[in-house]
């Protein structure tokens, strides 16, 4: 009897690449020309409407691959853009990793950021945490115009932004707010682990009663 030969393990099937990390590779390229991510950023804060020097690049984008009739959609991607568009120098270096082995929901949203900045000194904790509390209760129309200060903080302080998750974060906000106002503050809430400080919170509660 002869020994048979193991055959040779077949690779794992490739991740599919998210839609929106497409989109974020897309802007990144597209940000290499100064005249370009010059016109990208003219959008900062700014609704849809008013960013009329960059539908030429997200026009055809949205109509190949999303959704380009749903206004919170395309806010969403103006948004993003204009943000990536706007990177300060030093963050212009980092690229966007789509191959990450880890899972959609253990990537960094909004609420890590945030816990990152304040576990780094980079804000406060009680102005992050307010922060989170505040956007928790408003409309994507009321985020998106403080978003630039907030990004730009953040990326001043070293801090790393996924925008593929902000991107589908800000999407769907309007549709399913206190999922995702939950999912940043428990981030949150675990990432600024031990810099955080509940006395105040607990006195408010010992008042009310």
């Amino acid at each position: 009897m002869t020994d048979s030969v193991p055959a040779a393990s077949a690779p794992p099937p490739s991740k599919p690449v998210r839609v929106s990390d497409r989109f974020v590779a897309y802007v990144h390229r597209m940000c290499a020309s100064t005249q370009t991510r010059a016109a990208l950023r003219r959008g900062l804060g700014l609704p849809v409407e008013r960013c009329n020097y960059m539908h030429r690049y997200l026009v055809p984008w949205l109509r190949d691959h999303d959704d380009q009739h749903h206004g919170d959609v395309r806010r969403a991607y103006y948004a993003v853009a204009s943000l990536i568009a706007a990177r300060p120098r030093s963050a212009r270096d980092t690229t966007p990793d789509d191959s990450a082995p880890v899972s959609w929901y253990e990537r960094c949203n909004l609420g890590d950021l945030l816990g990152q900045a304040v576990a780094k000194g980079v804000m406060k904790a009680n102005s992050a945490e307010s922060a989170l509390h505040l956007m928790a209760r408003q409309s994507s129309d009321a985020i998106h115009p403080g978003l630039p200060a907030l990004i730009r903080q953040l990326q001043s302080g070293g801090i790393t932004v996924d925008w593929a998750v902000l991107l589908e974060d800000l999407a769907w906000w309007n549709r399913s707010r206190d999922r995702i106002a939950t999912r940043w503050l428990e981030s949150y809430f675990r990432t600024a682990a031990g810099t955080t400080d509940p006395a105040p919170l607990d006195s408010v509660t010992e008042n009310d009663r």
